[in-house]
């Protein structure tokens, strides 16, 4: 079978071609000590305590300026647990494919698996694959579940927070969901947005020296940073004020938003946390993320208050105040 060829439903059928798809194309990239032979599960040891993550990507397209699918997948559920305090060590792979996929493509997500996989030190350890009829899937789908190990002594949940908190943001928003949207659209206004998808475990486990200063940390993703923040607000029982000005948004996420009558902050991010720290410590904080590349542009945006409990209180960029809500409606479909 040559790369220009596309899988067929035998591909998932447990036959002879299922075993040759397994063997010879999708195993290869992951063989290793903790992944030696083909199995039905593969043994695993953690020391310690331990959290548990899963996801599942479905972004469309699956090639977009700044990453894939692969990636993206890596990626994404390494930093769902690096926000929880835990340093990722493993992860399984479903691959759910849609008849017709090219084998080329497949083998271009699988690498990129592989170098996300090793740039975030974790190993994919076991996985499945399904193949499912043209038209009833979208290409090709991803699940993962990820274990990581919980760092000794660090607890963050929103209920550490305390009013004169300061909540900071480590990267400029809005990008990941815009470059996915372009690419999918053929949007002219999407020449330059790249995706910010990238491994925040470095940042994490960064911030986890300030200890019990370090209140909770959150990945961005959907509904981008008015989400999550709207999260923390209700999660805490206490209000937030912020100042839309102090946000970091690139020149040409915002002149793309705007042409699109999108609000960045409501935009998918896959490279950007929030945390909440305490406000003697703000200043270490963001002195600890300006010295990785990835927290280069990290900013203060506010504060956290006894007043509004549960809502999140915008100071605008011309001097009003508006309450910036839990996004509504179909935001941007299938951005992760």
């Amino acid at each position: 079978m040559n790369g220009g060829e596309r899988l067929s439903l035998e591909h998932g059928s447990g036959g002879a071609l299922s075993r040759w798809l397994t063997e010879t194309v999708i195993y290869p990239f992951f063989r290793g000590e903790q992944y030696e032979e083909l199995a039905d599960a593969s043994p695993f040891r953690l020391d310690g305590g331990g959290l548990l993550t899963t996801d599942t990507y479905v972004v469309d397209p699956p090639f977009f300026p700044g990453g894939d699918i692969g990636r993206l997948a890596v990626f994404g559920t390494c930093n769902d647990l690096a926000v929880c305090g835990a340093t990722p060590l493993a992860l399984s792979l479903g691959l759910v494919l849609e008849e017709g996929f090219l084998l080329a493509d497949l083998r271009k997500v699988l690498a990129s698996v592989r170098a996300a996989s090793d740039q975030a030190g974790v190993r994919i350890i076991t996985g499945d694959t399904k193949v499912v009829p043209a038209g009833k899937g979208g290409g090709i789908y991803l699940n993962t579940a990820g274990v990581g190990r919980a760092a000794p002594g660090l607890s963050l949940s929103p209920a550490r927070m305390r009013a004169g908190d300061r909540v900071l943001v480590s990267a400029p928003v809005g990008a990941h969901g815009l470059a996915v949207l372009a690419a999918r659209e053929s949007l002219p206004v999407g020449s330059g947005l790249v995706s910010d998808c990238a491994d925040l475990h470095p940042l994490c486990a960064a911030l986890a020296a300030l200890g019990p200063a370090l209140r909770c940390m959150r990945d961005a993703t959907r509904g981008g940073v008015a989400a999550i923040l709207n999260e923390l607000a209700g999660a805490c029982g206490l209000g937030l004020n912020l100042v839309e000005r102090d946000f970091p948004v690139e020149g040409i996420v915002a002149a793309a938003a705007g042409l699109l009558g999108l609000n960045p902050l409501e935009i998918a991010n896959e490279g950007v946390l929030v945390a909440v720290v305490d406000g003697d410590s703000a200043g270490r904080a963001l002195g600890i993320l300006h010295d990785h590349p990835l927290g280069a542009k990290a900013r203060d945006v506010g504060g956290v208050t006894a007043a509004n409990p549960g809502r999140v209180l915008l100071e605008t960029s011309i001097g009003g105040r508006r309450w910036l809500d839990m996004p509504r409606g179909l935001l941007l479909p299938r951005i992760c």
